[in-house]
């Protein structure tokens, strides 16, 4: 176990990774109004009242000062989007992404299993990084698998051991414990 008061950069990392996230290019317009984009993968729901989802964007890059400053799309990348996001992590493709529809004038990339539209809310400061909190103004949802990322490799949805201890579409925690008979009340 690492408790130096100086930790080291890679290890920091490592640890990092081990933790499993979606993965997610933000995307907005440049200074001449052409989209730009990159591969986010500090990304977070905040507020359900007010809608409010956070990234966390790199505090040197173009793409920190202009999501800071004007709106942008947080595009969730399906399972198929694996090109789509090396393209914005710096490999680009040979013919570009491909690019959908926005409610808001956003530009959004198209396939995406979600896309949230926001407006800057607030900015806060990360150290390298800031910490960008965007109001959802529209949204997307798109019925297929996401994109995963963990240990520094893309991975996809798996079928859980045992089944969910929730019922997402049912009627409350009676019926979330019913799947799981050992925590139901006695």
């Amino acid at each position: 176990m690492t408790t130096d008061s100086v930790l080291d950069p890679r290890d920091l990392r490592h640890a990092f990774g081990r933790f499993g996230t979606g993965v997610t290019v933000v995307t907005t317009r440049n200074d001449a109004g052409e989209a730009h984009g990159a591969t986010v993968s500090a990304f977070t729901a905040v507020s359900l009242d007010p809608p409010l989802a956070q990234v966390t964007l790199m505090r040197d890059s173009k793409l920190a000062a202009y999501a800071a400053a004007r709106p942008f799309a947080i595009n969730v990348l399906s399972l198929s989007q694996q090109d789509t996001c090396l393209h914005f992590a710096g490999r680009p493709m040979r013919d570009g992404p491909a690019w959908g529809t926005s409610a808001t004038g956003v530009p959004v990339l198209a396939g995406n299993a979600a896309t949230l539209e926001c407006r800057p809310w607030n900015v806060y400061d990360g150290g390298d990084h800031l910490i960008v909190i965007g109001e959802v103004l529209a949204l997307d949802i798109t019925p297929v698998p996401p994109l995963l990322f963990f240990g520094g490799k893309f991975h996809h949805l798996g079928g859980l051991v045992g089944g969910a201890p929730w019922d997402y579409c049912g009627d409350g925690h009676a019926a979330q414990l019913a799947s799981f008979p050992a925590l139901a009340p006695a």
